[in-house]
């Protein structure tokens, strides 16, 4: 299986990120943000035009990225979108314990009703069956730059129907119901950040109820009058998550 990502700044950077989207989307998705960074973003399975494949467990989806932490590869900064932040979950186990990590889950799906998942399955194929051009985008987003819509429409032209499956299986194993349950202890290597957009605004994915109290390493934000793409909406909250200078990244 063949890997494609996109690359922003210097690839011998000292300090770099990793990007992970969420479903429907692609690497190029992160543009406006990866302008603050130096980051590489992975196109995930079925995505982008990368072709998928019969396992779409999310586990099989973290498997995908495991080249990108070979050879003693790693990141300073790992950010997940939504369905790609319980990728990255998926993913923590996996980082070098010699390396102090910082990872930014954007209203990342961790615990789903499987009300809400046959939600999302008919929600995704019904978006990817009939796909909104750009201005309809951007009537129904003004926060977002007319860039932001081009590459959310570029998103579902270019995914392959059959990513819309891991829904199924999920329905199936149930495979939702317990990645919240990897934040309650968080390796000393590790800080994760949380960041929450408010219900009121979009889809609302993340539940503040789902998220871990008073576990060390781990912050939780809500976002207020913030919708569910965060990156989109309010970029600066995401850097304010970055302990590190933002001129070194």
């Amino acid at each position: 299986m063949t890997i494609s990502a996109t690359q922003w700044g210097s690839p011998t950077a000292t300090r770099r990120a990793l990007l992970i989207h969420g479903i429907t989307m692609t690497s190029n998705s992160w543009e406006g943000l990866a302008q603050l960074l130096v980051a590489e973003a992975p196109n995930l399975l079925a995505h982008a035009w990368r072709q998928g494949n019969t396992d779409y467990r999310i586990s099989a989806f973290a498997e995908d990225l495991r080249p990108y932490f070979v050879m003693d590869t790693s990141y300073d900064v790992i950010i997940g979108h939504s369905f790609g932040g319980a990728v990255t979950v998926s993913l923590l186990p996996f980082l070098p314990k010699k390396k102090e990590t910082t990872v930014i889950l954007l209203d990342p799906g961790l615990e789903f009703t499987e009300e809400q998942n046959k939600m999302n399955l008919n929600l995704f194929l019904k978006e990817t069956a009939n796909i909104k051009p750009v201005n309809v985008h951007m009537a129904k987003n003004p926060a977002w730059s007319h860039r932001d819509c081009m590459l959310r429409t570029l998103g579902f032209s270019m995914c392959d129907r059959t990513a819309v499956e891991v829904f199924r299986v999920i329905l199936q194993l149930s495979e939702f119901h317990g990645f919240s349950g990897l934040l309650k202890k968080i390796p000393l290597h590790l800080k994760i950040t949380v960041l929450v957009s408010d219900p009121k605004f979009g889809v609302g994915i993340c539940n503040l109820e789902h998220i871990p109290r008073d576990v060390e390493r781990l912050n939780v934000r809500a976002l207020t009058g913030i919708g569910h793409w965060i990156q989109y909406e309010c970029p600066d909250a995401i850097m304010d998550a970055i302990p590190l200078p933002r001129a070194k990244l």
